[in-house]
């Protein structure tokens, strides 16, 4: 990333070049330092959003590894071919479903939800106002149908501990798939919005910015 120089450095100096030089000059400081405000401001939203995207990466691992060794364990102890592939329903539902919506930046965010169970759904601000010139929408009605089966069921009635906690450290690392998707989305996003704000501000500053 480019050196940023201190905006003070920019300031107009009291025995300024005529006055319509000197109002000239302190417009463009003026711009400049709202400029590297908002640098100042997204570049700290964007250290934070990486820090915790390297968290959530390292929490994603941990849950991943947790769920092989949980399933390894099962297998262990219930045999090796209980728990595998022949024991697969031949006719599969998901349990969970990938929800994509678009917030106000419009930048997709992702979330796990469970399959029947429809979450409310995020209008941004052109979808509100064509609504609304086209009246009140009929919501649908819920439709009854049966929640899909459990996966465990397939090896089981009695399954050991250690498959549940396998089932349970993967569903784990889904949300956090889905968290670290919209996290990167909304990182690419402050990038782009960073180089755009450097762009201007070397507009205004050529020999600085």
């Amino acid at each position: 990333m480019e050196d940023l120089v201190c905006p003070l450095a920019v300031l107009p100096t009291a025995g300024g070049d005529g006055e319509g030089g000197g109002s000239g000059c302190e417009c463009v400081s003026m711009a400049a330092l709202d400029l590297r405000a908002d640098l100042d401001s997204l570049l700290l939203q964007l250290l934070g959003d990486l820090e915790e995207l390297e968290g959530k990466r390292a929490v994603l691992n941990a849950r991943v590894e947790e769920g092989w060794l949980s399933l390894a364990k099962a297998r262990y102890a219930m045999g090796t071919k209980s728990v595998g592939p022949l024991q697969y329903a031949s006719h599969m539902e998901p349990q969970v479903c990938l929800q994509a919506s678009e917030a106000q930046e419009g930048l997709q965010k992702f979330k796990v939800v469970r399959s029947g169970v429809h979450a409310p759904e995020e209008v941004g601000p052109r979808e509100a106002a064509l609504r609304r010139r086209k009246g009140p929408t009929k919501t649908p009605e819920p439709q009854s149908s049966e929640a899909p089966r459990d996966p465990l069921n397939w090896f089981g009635i009695l399954v050991p501990h250690s498959l549940r906690q396998a089932q349970a450290s993967f569903r784990d690392g889904l949300q956090l798939a889905a968290d670290i998707a919209s996290l990167q989305n909304r990182i690419d996003w402050g990038r782009s919005q960073l180089r755009g704000l450097q762009e201007k501000l070397k507009q205004l500053e050529p020999g600085t910015a």
